[in-house]
């Protein structure tokens, strides 16, 4: 899979703007993380090729990945009950030292 067909979107809400200029220090057990940003992405891409997208379309280091798959919901129009399509959401935690200029 192309690496431009993998990342759809990034996702840009009041949570993923908080996440993503928010960063954690190092601590005796864990590691110091970047911030976190979030992305829609194509159903069956692994974190394998989402990490490896993020890292060459935005020339930034990839500490780790987090996905969830978001199934549709049920909508009503006029008569017939229909569903809207699902998706997945990708969560990238990037090293202390890269940021995404998206927010």
């Amino acid at each position: 899979m192309d690496i431009y067909h993998t990342i759809i979107r990034p996702l840009v809400t009041e949570k993923g703007t908080h996440q993503s200029q928010v960063s954690h220090e190092r601590t005796r057990t864990r590691p110091a993380r970047g911030g976190a940003y979030t992305f829609e992405v194509h159903p069956k891409a692994n974190k394998a090729q989402i990490r490896q997208a993020i890292e060459k379309i935005y020339n930034v280091k990839v500490m780790s990945v987090r996905t969830s798959s978001r199934s549709g919901k049920r909508r009503r129009y006029r008569l017939t009950i229909g569903t809207t399509r699902g998706w997945k959401k990708a969560v990238v935690v990037l090293h202390p030292d890269n940021h995404i200029d998206l927010f």
